[in-house]
């Protein structure tokens, strides 16, 4: 077989391939508007892994899930509808890439403080594998429309999330004057009345050289329009006791 034939090579674009390839964007399509949805409700209450990121994982997993519906179409049809034999089956070799890819991932993740960064990044790089994968296979535009899709994803995810009411979490560290001493209750009714709610599990208090150091997260009450940041610094030096703060934009 001439593999650089005109009629081979044509074969990945024929009718059949056409209907699978279509067949799979439906596929893709449905991943992505399910996997906003589940990342909604992350992004809503301030998560750090969003929209985005739930979307990406959802594609590319349905993507590398839905090529093996249609092994007779692999490479063009060139099997013959015939399952290669066990010592190359491409199953296990997408298995060791999606995997191999995972841990590369996992060095993109970084955690700062209270801010987890680096999350749509690991999702896009593994639905590129996931791309990588259905180029391989030959479902060539499948891999292009899962491309776009992507794209569109990390371009425009982040402005839908902003459109979208959330509670946007804000990371607060607040330092005592040597011998003084914050009250949680205290600290609840005067973020409170900021705007904002603490979250209970995420304080953090450590006592060195008579002082005390709270760190915790609160959430904006407002669903949208919620008060900034800058306006809450502004209103922290009226909090007695207060020696130093820091506030930063917090994805917990």
């Amino acid at each position: 077989m001439n593999l650089l034939d005109a009629t081979h090579l044509l074969s990945y674009w024929s009718a059949q391939q056409w209907q699978v390839n279509l067949l799979i964007l439906l596929h893709l399509a449905g991943a992505a508007v399910l996997g906003l949805l589940l990342g909604y409700e992350r992004s809503y209450h301030g998560r750090a892994a969003g929209m985005r990121t739930y979307a990406l994982v959802c594609v590319a997993s349905a993507g590398l899930v839905i090529l093996l519906a249609f092994p007779s179409q692999w490479y063009g049809g060139m099997l013959g509808g015939v399952l290669p034999p066990v010592g190359s089956d491409p199953t296990r070799v997408i298995q060791g890439v999606v995997t191999g890819v995972g841990f590369l991932c996992a060095g993109v993740i970084m955690k700062e403080g209270m801010s987890i960064s680096g999350l749509t990044t690991a999702a896009s790089i593994w639905s590129a594998s996931a791309i990588g994968v259905l180029v391989g296979i030959g479902f060539y535009f499948a891999a292009i429309m899962l491309t776009l899709l992507c794209a569109s994803l990390m371009m425009w995810g982040s402005r839908l999330e902003m459109w979208l009411p959330s509670h946007p979490a804000i990371g607060v560290m607040l330092r005592s004057q040597v011998g003084a001493q914050f009250n949680e209750a205290d600290l609840r009714h005067f973020i409170h009345a900021q705007g904002y709610r603490l979250a209970s599990g995420s304080i953090s208090i450590e006592y060195c050289d008579g002082r005390q150091e709270w760190r915790f997260v609160c959430t904006a009450r407002a669903n949208r329009g919620g008060p900034k940041l800058s306006t809450l610094a502004g209103h922290l030096p009226e909090l007695p006791g207060l020696q130093d703060y820091m506030l930063t934009h917090a994805r917990n």
